[in-house]
């Protein structure tokens, strides 16, 4: 005889099964990177300044890209029908410089300056990182000029002293994410995913013979240790060529280093082709930045993103 009872099995089957919980909602995720380097990756593209004496009329800035109809067909959506410049929704910067803390929309002015008349790779990264993902990204970048690799980003693994702007870097990356809430409240419910690193760097580097030969060695070094500091053995890590520097030792070093990374998920991007004539940018003598050229710095910036979209594509397969 069956058990008459509020536990027992007759009331089981007169309930039914117990009813299953709900899954919790997914949380949103917002999508991180850490774009590193010296002082290409701080900026020094021009964007409206064209004093004849000290930015050549503004050959090369980043207005007259644009009233170039051939060339600045692709770069439209940087400024606004009433003249301004686009801020993006859904693309995010965090930069401590020197003189301030920059948290914001990505605009331009997230360079080394403290104004909104130059930019750096950041602009045409997050574009293009925008565009590809629905959920926000956001972009720390940590950057300082006349820094090499050899000593003042030197990682661990590479033996020797450890450079103190490679543990600067991860200090700042990391108070970057620790502060979300205060600088970005709009992110304080989301998933913090680390996505990839941005490297940017070489021009020290290629100006010294031993720091050029042994630099493919310290980019393998200097991946596999982030990757060790970031927690994922596999986290995508892009380079861009110092295109800018005819230092063939040192590019083939950038190329090798990305090539012999523990984990695979490097990609060097080259950049030598988005150099353009001194004569035709905004600061003729300044070789080492480009020349303050906006075309090379969207043009870098943009195969630098679209080579990191590349390698989470990859990841996901």
């Amino acid at each position: 005889m069956l058990a008459v009872g509020g536990s027992g099995l007759l009331a089981q089957c007169a309930e039914g099964p117990a009813p299953q919980r709900e899954a919790e909602p997914a949380a949103p995720v917002l999508r991180v990177f850490l774009l590193a380097g010296q002082s290409n990756m701080e900026g020094h593209a021009v964007a409206d300044l064209d004093d004849a004496q000290d930015y050549n009329g503004g050959r090369g800035n980043l207005l007259s890209l644009l009233a170039d109809p051939a060339a600045g067909a692709r770069w439209q959506s940087l400024r606004r029908s009433d003249g301004g410049w686009t801020v993006r929704d859904d693309v995010f910067v965090s930069y401590k410089t020197e003189a301030a803390q920059k948290s914001g929309p990505l605009t331009l002015g997230f360079a080394v300056y403290d104004d909104a008349h130059h930019f750096g790779p950041e602009l045409a990264i997050g574009a293009a990182l925008g565009e590809r993902f629905a959920d926000p990204v956001l972009l720390v970048k940590t950057a300082w000029g006349g820094k090499s690799l050899a000593v003042d980003f030197r990682p661990p693994s590479a033996g020797g002293e450890v450079g103190p702007f490679y543990r600067q870097m991860l200090e700042e990356f990391r108070a970057a994410l620790a502060g979300l809430d205060a600088a970005f409240p709009q992110f304080a419910q989301h998933e913090v995913r680390i996505e990839g690193v941005f490297w940017f760097q070489g021009w020290n580097d290629g100006c010294d013979d031993a720091a050029s030969a042994e630099y493919g060695s310290n980019l393998a070094h200097l991946i596999r240790d982030l990757r060790a500091e970031l927690g994922d053995p596999r986290l995508p890590f892009v380079a861009g060529e110092t295109g800018n520097m005819d230092n063939v030792i040192l590019r083939a070093g950038q190329r090798a280093g990305c090539e012999q990374a523990e984990g695979g998920r490097a990609r060097f991007v080259p950049t030598a082709a988005f150099l353009r004539a001194p004569e035709s940018s905004p600061n003729p003598t300044h070789q080492h930045h480009w020349f303050g050229n906006a075309e090379s710095y969207l043009l870098i910036g943009d195969a630098l993103g679209r080579a990191m979209i590349e390698l989470m594509d990859e990841r996901r397969q």
